[in-house]
């Protein structure tokens, strides 16, 4: 298979990306460690069992981070992609928290001592390298077993590899009972090398650069924009639109929720399947955690009929919003005419508030899952 620093190489020379140092040098450290995951477990000598040193060939993970749309993710995406294991996983981070404690809860439930070295148990058999990106703890759920767990994780071998928009003495600042966590950042800063990747472009935010984030009324018009926004946003040719993949996101209880249009962290949805369906904060937070740009299109003027939909999309905008996922919508109306009678429109000015500032540039640059 192709590696990481070949393929980034490739994706250059063909004007996909833009040539970039500490890309290029984030790139390298990615392949090294391509390499040493692919490489097959050397065997132990007989000195070396007579002797019993502890020697592992486990090479040290990786924490990458630096400022939102430096190139983190597709980094992440390539190294992934190219790495040639069977046992390898990327997870979104809060997803894979959620499993963490459904499995817990399970092993609580058997009442047969410590839960978490079961679970770290199960996960390390199941993989050998674990990709997470755009790491954001913010709940206390988390970080309370984050040290342990992880530690435990590394400890069986699992090779981790993450990136995140803050340094690891960031993370979960000013959280409550921070001092729990603090062994967690020792152990990133002791058990992984620290990488940063923060050049002098923000090529998410170039990307919108003279595009607006809301186009009124519906029409051609505003879905050509919305198309261009979204081929923008993913480097994905326009002339391949009928290849653009599709995914079924879990959104808890066993329910799948289809997102027709998914790449790269971009998602595309339709107001009707969003609002107009019964859906509620599980869903809206599922989508919010798991993409960090969502599209809508055909958001209708709404009425006093609409009510329902109305406060579905409130909780959904809440969503979004609280994770700094950036919107591009399509609607027959600005916000501010959106809903302009019916039950909640009083609260349905606080979305009005926050669709205007969702379109800002302050809003725009910030990370997505920063609070």
């Amino acid at each position: 298979m192709t590696s990481v620093l070949e393929r980034y190489r490739a994706l250059v020379a063909a004007g996909e990306l833009k040539a970039d140092e500490e890309q290029a040098f984030a790139a390298q450290r990615l392949d090294q460690l391509q390499q040493q995951l692919e490489e097959q477990p050397r065997k132990v000598g007989l000195v070396e069992r007579l002797f019993k040193r502890e020697q592992s060939d486990v090479p040290r993970g990786l924490y990458v981070w630096g400022n939102v749309g430096r190139g983190k993710s597709m980094l992440m995406d390539l190294f992934h992609n190219c790495l040639n294991i069977p046992l390898k996983r990327r997870a979104h981070f809060h997803e894979f928290m959620i499993e963490v404690h459904a499995r817990l809860r399970v092993e609580r439930a058997k009442e047969k001592g410590d839960p978490i070295q079961p679970v770290v148990a199960d996960i390390a058999q199941e993989t050998k390298c674990l990709c997470f990106d755009e790491m954001v703890v913010n709940n206390s759920a988390d970080a309370m077993i984050m040290s342990r767990l992880f530690t435990g994780l590394i400890e069986a071998g699992v090779v981790i590899v993450t990136t995140s928009n803050r340094a690891p003495n960031d993370l979960y600042k000013d959280g409550l009972n921070r001092e729990h966590f603090l062994p967690f950042i020792g152990l990133i800063e002791q058990r992984l090398d620290v990488m940063t990747l923060n050049g002098p472009t923000d090529y998410r935010l170039e990307r919108l650069a003279g595009m607006a984030t809301w186009y009124s009324p519906l029409g051609p018009s505003a879905t050509e924009a919305c198309r261009e926004a979204f081929f923008r946003m993913t480097d994905y040719p326009p002339e391949d639109a009928e290849h653009v993949p599709s995914q079924d996101l879990d959104v808890g209880g066993g329910r799948l929720l289809h997102v027709p249009k998914s790449l790269k962290g971009v998602a595309v949805f339709s107001f009707k399947r969003l609002c107009a369906e019964a859906r509620g904060a599980p869903d809206y937070l599922s989508i919010a955690r798991h993409f960090h740009t969502v599209i809508l299109v055909g958001i209708p003027k709404l009425g006093p009929e609409n009510r329902n939909e109305a406060a579905r999309f409130v909780t959904l905008i809440d969503a979004l919003y609280e994770h700094k996922v950036k919107l591009i919508a399509a609607a027959d109306a600005l916000p501010s005419v959106l809903y302009t009678k019916g039950d909640g429109r009083f609260e349905f000015e606080r979305t009005v508030s926050r669709l205007m500032e969702m379109q800002s540039l302050d809003y725009l640059s910030q990370g997505h899952g920063e609070s």
